[in-house]
């Protein structure tokens, strides 16, 4: 007898369309209505052998442990890693040429935004660390745009109510465009530190646009699903046009191995490059893009592009096990949950229990739970929330969150903890991209058009798509996360950065010890992946500082990722996702006991989820001086140095 696997499977029906084709990581479906009637579970069966082990890698040259699947690299005068061969290879270009660690970032991030669309792009929001070796500072940049002035939340929700059945603002079309900050990003980093002109650094990417890029079999797998969730969206009206997108991305999509060529991004980059960031938000192509929204139906006009202002932050840090400064941006990201996660857990000897023990990620999934309650229900733009991002960690604060874990029991559903909480009141394709010089300055990148490539729109003749972040928006007028004019949604894309002190001879350099040994930059980071990139940060920072993993087995070591409970975008009280207790993901190579375990101790558990989340980074490597560099469990990407 071959005993029968269920599989629970969670489907949106939408009108009378049933979508047979599988959604790349966590998107919606969007049927040939659009119409959202319903949710359910369905429970599918299927037959397998008990006996029968899938096919899956070979051992090869096992030097020490398997946690990772490659070496990292190692380089004395410059790093760079990348979601793409050619996006690392144009930075360390760059590097060579003279250029700067964010000279090399912004030239990748342009090349990424032609050969990886699905992720990023110019139709997107930027996020960024820097540490400066020159003024020995972390500087912090808050690329990301805002709503259209003249929509109102009644606006969207009458969008909401036509496509989604009131629940949510939709995920294509007009509705969830907010203003793309990256070009914005990119010149305020290079002004502050860029050695290069901006044509220099943007010349390799208008290049391959003309002449091809070469696409690799992980961006071609989701650059397939581009189709299978626009055309419905748009024989629904949800999408107001769709044949500039068909035209530039998807006839055809091109497939693994093919070069893509966009010679109307092209175009737009070399304007840009020539005529400065004003080009972009004031110049020819704002009012391009002014124009086509009018045309369509849509929110956004000229003014909001005219007006469009990033913002240089102050990340925010905190200390772990004494010898490590683990920083983050503040909201309206989600990187302090992170920090929130990591304050809580100082008080647990993750190093006796165990990598993948049951206590280890009992613990975690614990703090992630008690960090994501304050998530959902205020983290938001500062700017009009009232709310001070300090106050998720101040001090003993989640020390004193951290009494709900019992370690031998999943807690209820957690409420938010945060002051203001009853006052004030996942999903994503990202690409994150890391980059050091031979001076020792570090980027930190990352970039997104969120979910599914973006909206859908493509304006004329401009070669890139406009992404949906206004989609985070909350439709609830109490949440401080609310959808208002010229507001910036709630963003999951977080760069993150991080210190060690204590290094080599430091205890000899001064007195007192303190000033001896003081915290220098170690460590630029990042993840994709919605939801999970805090979970993956901290896990990541655990490996290294708790379970003594190489920068290369911390990031291919497996993970878990929870999933469920209240999200910014949900109502700020009385929703359903307060009594949701969500599920814990674990990938292949967490112990089945572990799993085991951890239904025992209350926690619905799934197995074996490839978790999302790619993952790169670069390490300073104080014995030798030289830089490591590691790249994503995905097979496209790279990591190189020089």
């Amino acid at each position: 007898m071959r005993p029968v696997q269920a599989i629970a499977v969670t489907a949106l029906v939408i009108g009378l369309c049933a979508c047979a084709t599988p959604p790349a990581q966590d998107e919606t479906q969007i049927g040939a209505t659009a119409k959202v009637t319903q949710k359910k579970v369905v429970r599918i069966s299927i037959e397998k052998d008990a006996e029968a082990t899938p096919p899956g890698p070979g051992d090869r040259m096992i030097t020490g442990r398997d946690l990772g699947t490659r070496s990292s690299v190692v380089a004395p005068n410059g790093a760079a890693a990348t979601a793409h061969p050619l996006a690392t290879q144009t930075a360390l270009d760059v590097l060579k040429a003279g250029g700067s660690a964010v000279d090399a970032a912004i030239a990748a991030n342009a090349m990424l935004g032609l050969v990886e669309p699905t992720g990023n792009g110019i139709g997107g929001d930027l996020f960024a660390i820097v540490w400066d070796p020159e003024t020995e500072q972390l500087y912090g940049y808050n690329g990301s745009g805002r709503s259209p002035k003249g929509a109102t939340l009644e606006d969207i929700q009458a969008k909401a109510d036509e496509f989604m059945d009131g629940e949510e603002i939709p995920p294509f079309g007009s509705a969830p465009v907010t203003v793309p900050g990256t070009v914005d990003g990119w010149y305020a980093l290079h002004e502050k530190f860029g050695k290069r002109p901006m044509n220099m650094n943007l010349e390799p990417a208008i290049r391959y646009a003309r002449e091809g890029a070469p696409i690799p079999e992980v961006i071609s797998y989701y650059w397939s699903f581009g189709p299978k969730r626009f055309e419905p969206a748009y024989e629904s009206g949800m999408l107001e046009e769709y044949e500039n997108a068909k035209a530039t991305y998807f006839s055809p999509a091109p497939h693994e191995g093919s070069l893509f060529r966009n010679p109307d991004l092209a175009d737009t980059l070399e304007r840009i490059a020539y005529k400065g960031r004003d080009e972009f938000y004031s110049g020819e192509t704002a009012h391009i893009m002014g124009d086509y929204f009018e045309r369509i139906g849509g929110f956004l006009r000229y003014e909001d592009f005219a007006t469009h202002t990033g913002e240089w932050v102050e990340p925010i840090c905190v200390t772990y096990r004494g010898d490590y400064k683990v920083c983050e941006l503040p909201p309206n990201t989600q990187g302090i949950a992170a920090l929130q996660m990591l304050q809580m857990l100082e008080r647990f000897d993750l190093r006796s229990m165990g990598f993948g023990s049951a206590d280890s990620i009992m613990a975690q999934v614990e703090a992630k739970r008690l960090a994501f309650a304050d998530r959902a229900k205020g983290y938001a733009d500062p700017e009009t929330s009232g709310i001070d991002p300090k106050v998720f960690v101040r001090e003993g604060y989640n020390s004193e969150r951290a009494d709900q874990i019992d370690l031998e029991q999943a807690m209820s559903p957690p409420a938010a903890g945060f002051a203001d909480a009853d006052v004030t009141l996942q999903d994503g394709d990202t690409t994150y991209l890391t980059v050091t010089d031979k001076d020792g300055m570090m980027v930190s990148l990352i970039q997104s058009n969120y979910r599914g490539m973006g909206s859908g729109l493509v304006a004329d003749g401009l070669g890139f798509m406009f992404q949906d972040r206004g989609q985070l928006f909350s439709l609830d007028p109490a949440h401080p996360n609310v959808f208002e004019p010229g507001k910036r949604p709630f963003h999951t894309i977080i760069p993150a950065f991080a210190f060690k002190k204590d290094m080599p001879g430091c205890q000899v350099r001064a007195e007192p010890i303190e000033q001896a040994c003081p915290f220098e930059p170690w460590l630029s980071l990042g993840l994709m992946g919605g939801g999970m990139q805090p979970q993956g940060h901290v896990q990541v920072i655990l490996n290294l500082v708790d379970f003594d993993m190489g920068l290369q087995e911390a990031g291919d070591a497996a993970r878990w990722e929870h999933v469920g409970g209240c999200e910014p975008t949900d109502d700020v009280n009385g929703d359903a996702c307060e009594s949701d207790m969500g599920v814990v993901q674990l990938e292949s190579g967490i112990p089945p006991e572990t799993r085991a375990e951890l239904e025992r101790r209350g926690h619905a558990v799934e197995c074996c989820k490839a978790n999302a989340g790619g993952y790169q980074a670069i390490m300073r490597d104080f014995n030798t001086g030289a830089w490591i560099a590691a790249t994503e469990m995905r097979k496209d990407g790279s990591a190189d140095g020089y």
